[in-house]
């Protein structure tokens, strides 16, 4: 694939082609007149809504109506519906913004690939699969993705990669190129469940978290989960969804104990004020969480301590690639503070602040837009670098495999707590979202 920020552009370029050459395997019909007509409107209207409500009024340089005039001519020469997305997720690519994308209308089915897969390091894998699946009859966790329809599979590409395959043309099948930990390579092609639905709901009713887990299909159950582990507390939390009162409840368990672990892996983000919630409950002064900047302001984000209320014990935060947005400020900010120390992977880098918009021609489409830039109290963002963490652990394909997690074994360690990495792998096991035939 090409380099970041290109990759979309080039996938509205080259979808009819691939399609034609049978590497895409979609449900795509020729476009009508009406579609055409229809997707030329949608980019109209996502250019004048950029205009007017993007944090940038430069937009970073970009030039929104002369890029418009190109990706208009593009979407009057596609041949599908689905090219005519992908054009008009190239046209606010342009703005090399993690907050900032196109929600298309939604479909009358249902795609569940049935395979979960990950950036580790520099290196795709597959992580969990769904049991009764196709994809579970021919992949393996621990197996490196060396391809996937023919595009490369790596960190700087994955999040268009994915946004591709969950949002503008899911697929009736996937081709993989595959490594297994022994280094024997191997071609599947996978087959994915669809179902159809009755197209009901409105974008009205989403919010940029809310809405990467629908995308994704395979997102954990997001409730918060917690285990205790000798004098440790481990508090996994796949998103900021908890209540006041939640948050209260985990805290004063924390503070029974002599160090707390708080699992951010997987976590796309959520809500602001449960992050500062937190963060109020284990600092033991107030904290400048971030600042936001909009078009007319600069705020300031304050997280106001409990004192002697505070959690004082060690604290690990455990983050991956897939960690984003809240979840990377939260680590950040107890970076900054010198509070504890991160472990994992690097971060996702999709630091920004996002409104969506509910649109309609006809139905129900949508675009997200950034409303603010989030800049920490070091003075620089996290958009686009995420957060390295002060201790790397990566597992292995080995570790995949087998199910063992070296990353929550040695933030135990660093806590004083013996944990071994197959027992750390079986704290929490992975929850599919169930299909509706389930």
């Amino acid at each position: 694939m090409k380099p970041k920020g290109a990759t979309l552009l080039a996938a509205g370029l080259v979808l009819s082609l691939l399609c034609g050459q049978g590497k895409l395997h979609s449900q795509q019909q020729q476009i009508s007149q009406f579609d055409r007509e229809a997707a030329e409107q949608m980019l109209k209207t996502i250019r004048d809504r950029v205009k007017q409500y993007y944090y940038d009024p430069t937009y970073h340089g970009v030039d929104l109506d002369a890029r418009y005039n190109v990706y208009e001519e593009k979407i009057e020469q596609v041949e599908n519906r689905g090219a005519a997305f992908a054009d008009i997720a190239a046209y606010l690519s342009g703005l090399h913004d993690s907050h900032t994308f196109f929600i298309p209308p939604a479909r009358s089915a249902v795609f569940d690939y049935g395979f979960r897969m990950e950036i580790i390091g520099d290196k795709a894998y597959i992580t969990n699969l769904r049991p009764g699946s196709d994809a579970a009859t021919k992949l393996h966790p621990g197996d490196e993705i060396l391809g996937l329809n023919h595009f490369n599979v790596n960190r700087q590409d994955f999040e268009d990669l994915t946004y591709f395959l969950y949002t503008l043309a899911p697929q009736t099948g996937v081709t993989f190129e595959m490594r297994d930990p022994s280094g024997q390579q191997r071609q599947e092609f996978v087959k994915t469940t669809v179902q159809n639905r009755p197209l009901a709901g409105s974008v009205d009713d989403l919010d940029f978290a809310d809405y990467i887990n629908h995308r994704e299909s395979f997102q954990h159950q997001m409730h918060a989960r917690s285990q205790e582990v000798g004098d440790a507390l481990i508090w996994k939390v796949p998103g900021f969804f908890e209540s006041d009162d939640q948050v209260e409840g985990m805290l004063a368990k924390a503070r029974k104990h002599k160090a707390l672990i708080i699992d951010l892996r997987g976590n796309h983000g959520g809500s602001g004020e449960m992050v500062a919630r937190m963060i109020s409950g284990l600092i033991d002064h107030n904290v400048t969480v971030l600042t936001r900047i909009t078009r007319t302001s600069q705020k300031p984000v304050l997280a106001k301590s409990r004192g002697k209320e505070a959690f004082a014990g060690k604290l690990i935060v455990l983050v991956d690639s897939i960690s984003a947005s809240a979840s990377e400020v939260f680590a950040r900010v107890i970076q900054i503070e010198h509070r504890g120390l991160v472990v994992g992977d690097q971060s996702s880098g999709q630091v920004m602040e996002t409104t969506i918009h509910p649109l309609h021609l006809p139905g129900e489409y949508g675009v997200a837009i950034t409303d603010a830039s989030i800049i920490m109290s070091d003075g620089k963002s996290l958009e686009g670098i995420g957060v390295m963490p002060d201790v790397i652990v990566l597992p292995t394909a080995e570790d995949l495999a087998t199910g063992r997690d070296p990353a929550l074994s040695k933030a135990a360690e660093l806590v004083g707590v013996n944990l071994d990495p197959a027992a750390a792998g079986k704290l929490f096991p992975f929850e599919w979202t169930p299909l509706s035939a389930e």
